[in-house]
Order: C-alpha cells, then sequence, then structure tokens
C-alpha cells in the first residue's frame, strides 16, 4: 500500500502524520483518505501532492504498493 505522509494542516486533520492506505492511483488514495478521515476533504483541494517527490494534480497517476505521498497544505511565511 501506498505509504501517506500529512504535513501541517493536513495531518491536524487527518490525526496523523503517516499512514498506509490502498490506491492503485492519486484518486483511488484521496479516496481512501476521506473516507478515514472526513476532515480531508476540506483541506485536501487546497494541498500539493507529491508522490515520489515530485508534484503531481493528476488523480489518475499510478501508485506502486510502496509508493511514498507527501500531502501539503500550503504553507505561510517566508
Amino acid at each position: 500500500m501506498p505509504q501517506v505522509r500529512y504535513f501541517a494542516g493536513a495531518a491536524e486533520a487527518a490525526g496523523i502524520e503517516t499512514e498506509s492506505l490502498p490506491g492503485a492511483s492519486v484518486g483511488e488514495l484521496f479516496a481512501a483518505m476521506t473516507t478515514r478521515h472526513p476532515a480531508l476533504a476540506e483541506v485536501l483541494p487546497r494541498c500539493s501532492v507529491l508522490v515520489g517527490g515530485v508534484r503531481t494534480a493528476d488523480h489518475g497517476v499510478a501508485l506502486a504498493d510502496d509508493q511514498q505521498v507527501d500531502v501539503l497544505p500550503p504553507f505561510a511565511g517566508g
């Protein structure tokens, strides 16, 4: 299963910083995230998603079983 790391407000909404979730694509992973953590439904649309360190907005991107996925909400500051 893909390994998800949540940061800042995404971690707060999920209530955890890391977890493994099922998903063969980013879209399937998002569905699993919001099913397990409904508060993420409001946060995810504003987040950047990095798959293996590369930012993507394509929900069709395929995920490997051991794929690292980072969920980063917008950050303020300088």
